[in-house]
This record gives C-alpha cells, sequence and structure tokens, in this order.
C-alpha cells in the first residue's frame, strides 16, 4: 500500500510540475541541489579539516618523541638490544613527561623488525606486522592515524615516527605510540560543527539570494503571462470579431447590390408616376384643339394654359423633393451635432412637423461614411415617421460612450411588424445595409405605443 502511495505521489508531481511557477520549482529543485551540495561539501571539509588537524597533532607527537625519546637510546648501529638502564629511562620518561597520562601504547622497532621496546597494554607481536603505516615509517615518513569512539572504546591517535641516524639519516628505528585523543576528538567536534555551520550558512544565504532574484524574475514572468494571455483573449476577441464583420460586410455587400437595383427601380417608378405622368399630361394639354388650331375663346386657351402650368409645377415639386433626398448637404466638416441638427432642421422644413432632438454633446472624430451614415439614418427614419405614423412624437436622441456612438430615431405612431415590414420597406433595408457595412447594429423596436429605430456604430478613436 505504501509503495502505491508513493508511486501515486510521483505521477501527481509529474503531472502537476509543469504548473508551477519558476519560483516553486527553483525552490524544489534548488533546495534538494543545496542540500545535497552542503552534505557534500561538508564531509569535504571535515575530512580535510581532520585531516589536518591529525597530521597536526601527529607533528606534535612526533617532536616529542624526536626530542625526549630519541636522547635516552643509544647508537643501533652497535647495539642490537636495549639494555636495562635505557628500558628504565624510557619507562621514567613516559611515566613522568607532559605525555605520560595520554600515553596508552610505545613500542619501539628495529630496522630489522624487532620490538625494542613496549610501554603499557598493546600488540604482543615480536615481528614486524604487514602494516602500511609501519611499513611507511620505516620508509622515513611520519604516519598519524585517528580512530573515534566508533572504532574503538576511547578516541585514540597512533603515531609512527622513524628514528634518524643524526650523520646519514638513515632510519634505524621506528617509534608507535598510541596516545589517548579525547581533546582532540573534541576539537575536531568543535572543528566539524563550525565547519558545518559555516558550510550551511553559505549554502543557505546563497540559495535564499539565488530564490529572491528568481522569485522576482517569477513574478515578472508571471505578470507578462498573465498580460500575454489577457492580451490573445483580446486579440482573439478582434479576431472573432473582424471574422464576424468580414461575414457581415460580406452578406451586406451582396445586399446592398440587390438593394441598389430595386432603389433604382422604386426612383424610376416615382419618376414615372409622379413627375412623367404631370408632364404627360401637360404634354396631352398642349395637341387640345383650343391650344394647337386656335380654336375656342381666349378664357378656354387660358383654362387649359393654367391647367398645363399647374401641372409642370407640381412635377417640379415633385423632381426637387426627389433631389433634395438624394442630394446631401456639405456634412464632411461638419461635427456630429451639427448634422443631427441639418437632418432634423430639413425634415422639419419640408414637413411642417416638430421633431425634439437630444444630444450628449459630444464631439467623436467621425469618418465621412460615418457622418453620411447618420444623416441618411436620422433622414429615412424621420421620413419613414412622417409617412407611416403622420409625424407624431417624433424625437431623435443621442449618446456617446467608451467610443459606442448610439442614435434612436423615435415616434408615437401606431407601429407595426418590423418581420412583416422588413423586406417590403426598402428604406429600412437600406438603413441595415449602410450601418452593417460600417461595423455598425441596426435595430427597429415598433409596438402599438410607436416604433424606435436604433443604430451603434463603434468609432475608432485617433
Amino acid at each position: 500500500m505504501t509503495a502505491l502511495s508513493t508511486l501515486a505521489a510521483r505521477a501527481e508531481l509529474r503531472r502537476n510540475w509543469p504548473t508551477w511557477s519558476l519560483a516553486a520549482q527553483f525552490l524544489v529543485v534548488g533546495a534538494a541541489t543545496s542540500v545535497l551540495a552542503m552534505l557534500f561539501v561538508g564531509l569535504v571539509v571535515s575530512h580535510l579539516i581532520q585531516s589536518a588537524i591529525t597530521k597536526n597533532a601527529g607533528a606534535t607527537t612526533a617532536l616529542y618523541v624526536d626530542s625526549v625519546i630519541a636522547p635516552i637510546l643509544p647508537d643501533m648501529r652497535t647495539a642490537d638490544v636495549l639494555d636495562d638502564s635505557v628500558e628504565r629511562a624510557l619507562d621514567e620518561t613516559m611515566q613522568q613527561s607532559a605525555l605520560g597520562g595520554s600515553i596508552r601504547f610505545f613500542r619501539l622497532w628495529s630496522d630489522d623488525n624487532r620490538v625494542l621496546y613496549t610501554h603499557g597494554g598493546g600488540p604482543t607481536s615480536t615481528r614486524l606486522p604487514d602494516d602500511d603505516a609501519l611499513r611507511t615509517a620505516a620508509g622515513g615518513n611520519v604516519v598519524t592515524r585517528y580512530h573515534d569512539r566508533n572504532v574503538s572504546d576511547a578516541p585514540r591517535l597512533e603515531v609512527y615516527y622513524p628514528l634518524l641516524e643524526p650523520w646519514t639519516g638513515e632510519v634505524i628505528a621506528v617509534a608507535e605510540l598510541h596516545e589517548t585523543a579525547a581533546d582532540l576528538e573534541h576539537e575536531l567536534d568543535e572543528a566539524r560543527l563550525r565547519s558545518w555551520a559555516a558550510v550551511a550558512l553559505v549554502t543557505t544565504t546563497f540559495f535564499l539570494i539565488l530564490w529572491a532574484i528568481v522569485i522576482r524574475g517569477s513574478r515578472t514572468i508571471d505578470a507578462q503571462s498573465v498580460a500575454l494571455r489577457e492580451r490573445v483573449g483580446e486579440l482573439s476577441n478582434l479576431l472573432s470579431r473582424n471574422s464576424e464583420l468580414n461575414a457581415r460586410l460580406h452578406r451586406a455587400s451582396e445586399r446592398a447590390t440587390a438593394f441598389n437595383e430595386q432603389y433604382l427601380r422604386r426612383l424610376g417608378a416615382e419618376l414615372h408616376d409622379g413627375p412623367a405622368q404631370l408632364i404627360a399630361l401637360a404634354a396631352l394639354r398642349l395637341d387640345s384643339p383650343a391650344l394647337s388650331s386656335g380654336a375656342g375663346s381666349k378664357r378656354v386657351r387660358d383654362r387649359e394654359l393654367g391647367a398645363m402650368k399647374s401641372n409642370l409645377d407640381e412635377a417640379l415639386r415633385d423632381i426637387r423633393n426627389i433631389c433634395t433626398g438624394l442630394v446631401l448637404p456639405h456634412i464632411e466638416a461638419a461635427e456630429l451635432q451639427e448634422i443631427l441638427e441639418r437632418a432634423v432642421r430639413a425634415h422639419e422644413q419640408r414637413t411642417d412637423v416638430r421633431v425634439a432632438l437630444a444630444t450628449s454633446g459630444a464631439s467623436p472624430t467621425m469618418a465621412p461614411a460615418a457622418k453620411i451614415c447618420v444623416y441618411r439614418f436620422v433622414q429615412e427614419g424621420l421620413n419613414n415617421g412622417f409617412r407611416h405614423a403622420r409625424g407624431v412624437g417624433q424625437a431623435v436622441r443621442q449618446t456617446y460612450e467608451d467610443g459606442w456612438l448610439t442614435v434612436n430615431v423615435i415616434d408615437r405612431g401606431d407601429g407595426f411588424d418590423p418581420k412583416a415590414a422588413g423586406l417590403r420597406n426598402l428604406g429600412l433595408i437600406g438603413l441595415r445595409e449602410r450601418i452593417e457595412s460600417l461595423g455598425g447594429k441596426f435595430d427597429v423596436s415598433s409596438s402599438h405605443k410607436g416604433t424606435i429605430l436604433e443604430m451603434t456604430l463603434f468609432l475608432e478613436s485617433d
């Protein structure tokens, strides 16, 4: 069960690892690496400290042997054994010297591998054992070994020191000394503790400095990632909106072609049914006998001429009204409020109907196409309200907020069904196509309380 739990935890860690922040990843990996590095460096430093302190203690002991014990020994070239006086002198030296209380075992080896002298409890072998330390000392080098409490019952320092002949420098004997190392053990423990503390302090400080740098960078990266995701979201929304606008523009372009044909047919029908009929009627009166042959009284001729003039005047008014709807005033340099006022005032002069105008007073920057769109929307909306609602309660309202321009044309007539009238009303179709071609929205709401035409257009800021 424990193994399964461990495997599950590892799988969960691998699955969640990519979602962790850079600072969290560095904290986990950096902490583990720092602990391992601290352990490795601490062990190496502790070993080096132990080796240095042990060699220093061995050198001190070797100096003692060389300065105190070596002068007591006879000429080992001429004597194969130590006489009783030399052994007694060595015994007294071992007991009364500064190291006497700490020397556990001392043994003197000759150059031919014989034990010359032994002091204290220790090995009983009289021959030189196959020991690397003794062989190294016999070669003229000092060897120092330290054994802690894990190896022996008490900490012990072993020193193997070669005794040299003063004149030739040859090794004539090897002194083997085993010393109680309680003080050395305390010194080593204190040195290890200080070294471990120093290594831990340096490693922790180094890690914390790096972690502070990484967490600062991680926060910057996280903030940039959030900003980037927000930017990507905005771009995705813009792309979606652009795709929608492109589709709407494509549909509007297709419908605009059909609408233009319908508009031209309607214009032709208005010219044919209005001014053309009146002009044709006037032309027929020219062919009347009272005018063509001069027959009839002056009174009849005057009546025919008056009727012709009336027909021609009415035809001229119809043509002017049609031209007034087709020709725009000069609005390219006008502000939004001025455009609305011109459209409203032109409608009031043409129909003698009062229109209420309410504006926000804002003057956003508008392209000429947007200005024409607003003017045509107000013009057509007011014309529709006059024709179908008899101009009752007509009003124009304009607002501007966060780049969105909204214009409403309102009347208080009987209303109509927008779905049923949408396909037959060329004015509404033209308004929708014109507004949607600029990326705007067109909406119609109507009830028995009146009708509201609304256009919404986003104006890009400079």
